[in-house]
């Protein structure tokens, strides 16, 4: 098997693959790596691919990972990237030529596997948003793909991707829903990891703190999230607010602006706001908090931060986006995106933690990565027995 990555940046679609990829190799399925970018600036972060906490995940667990060594500002479809070098090409074939599949890890790779002359193999492409008309060319991309022939399956990793693609004109026999899943045993309620996280910030044990896991975004509507935290700080004197991702730290001008805009009548209230940019210990994180918090406006599909989180008995409360309120039925609150609302739910979140404990622990299985990774597994092994050549009759004498 091989796996195509545009690149190595943070986010949630990656972590998924990835944790897949390992997971099929744990179980003897061979897997190797491509990615087309060395690395990426986005979300005001450089990020390079050996720096990435997946790329160190995929090579510690004997995943090989190259690259075609491309470096780029801007990627996830805003630049069309559909002109390959000759010495790319032949690397890319290279590679390809000892695939029996190949995985797209979403459907801007394509823009490089539906190149002239490379080896056909089936292509499984996988999914993880609901707006496929918002990605640039990565939708014309598919849909060459499709019509090439190439594409066997698309895996979707929400009802609500399913919908959007089957809407976008990808055919429904090619949509496969295979939910996301984590890893139960790293992400769990830990007592211990609740107090050492909330020490090092210098929170105190009994404080309610919200944690909001994402790169800074226009989907994930940070402004409205820091809205939320000014209402919701001004009314609970010893709240805290952690946000982590991609982006989220004091060297982004684009979130100081927007902290400066949020916390402009009260910026006293802005330093119980701590940011933490990309962190490689969220199990530690979500432990530490009392509620996870989504304010996306579009997007989204299966928030990995929502499934996590409430793993590690935080309380979601998400704006109704992808499959945001399926995920938390429930579990915890969906809201509309009105600071004044979630401030509220927030509050509730805090309040009924202990009520919400006992369903949280039951949905623990619903979420499993072992789920996850044996229908991927057996979603593969279909592709691949439908692939291969049927085999010669020996001719009558």
């Amino acid at each position: 098997m091989l796996s195509v990555y545009e690149g190595f940046f943070s986010g949630g679609a990656r972590i998924v693959h990835s944790d897949v990829v390992l997971g099929l190799a744990e179980g003897g399925q061979p897997h190797q790596v491509l990615s087309i970018h060395a690395e990426v600036h986005r979300e005001a972060t450089r990020q390079r691919m050996e720096d990435d906490p997946c790329y160190r995940s995929l090579t510690a667990g004997g995943v090989g990972v190259t690259s075609l060594g491309r470096s780029a500002g801007l990627v996830d479809g805003t630049v069309a990237a559909n002109v390959f070098s000759g010495p790319e090409l032949a690397e890319t074939a290279r590679v390809t030529a000892g695939a029996d599949v190949i995985l797209s890890l979403k459907e801007q790779p394509l823009a490089l596997l539906n190149q002239a002359g490379l080896p056909r193999r089936p292509v499984v492409v996988c999914l993880h948003r609901s707006d496929p008309e918002n990605q640039g060319p990565a939708l014309d991309e598919l849909k060459a793909a499709i019509a090439d022939g190439t594409v066997a399956a698309c895996v979707c990793c929400a009802e609500s991707t399913r919908a959007a693609y089957e809407a976008a004109g990808i055919p429904a026999h090619l949509l496969h829903v295979i939910p996301n899943g984590v890893d139960l045993l790293r992400f769990r309620p830990d007592a211990t990891a609740r107090l050492t996280f909330r020490s090092s910030l210098g929170v105190p044990a009994g404080a309610p703190v919200i944690v909001f896991a994402a790169r800074y975004a226009a989907m994930k509507n940070v402004p409205l999230l820091l809205a939320a935290a000014r209402t919701w700080l001004g009314r609970e004197g010893g709240g805290h607010v952690v946000m982590c991702g991609a982006g989220m730290t004091d060297a982004n001008p684009a979130l100081r602006a927007d902290l400066a805009d949020a916390f402009a009548d009260a910026p006293g209230l802005a330093g119980r706001v701590h940011l933490l940019g990309v962190r490689q210990d969220m199990e530690k994180v979500y432990a530490g908090a009392d509620v996870v918090a989504l304010t996306s406006v579009s997007g989204e599909a299966a928030p990995l931060c929502l499934i996590e989180g409430m793993m590690c008995g935080a309380v979601p409360v998400t704006t109704d986006v992808g499959d945001s309120a399926s995920l938390v039925a429930g579990l915890g609150f969906v809201t509309p995106p009105d600071p004044g609302a979630i401030a509220l739910a927030w509050t509730a979140a805090v309040a009924g933690r202990p009520a919400f404990a006992p369903a949280l622990e039951a949905a623990r299985e619903r979420f499993s990565r072992t789920r996850m990774i044996a229908a991927y597994a057996a979603l593969l092994d279909r592709v691949h027995t439908e692939a291969a050549p049927a085999p010669t009759l020996p001719e009558p004498r």
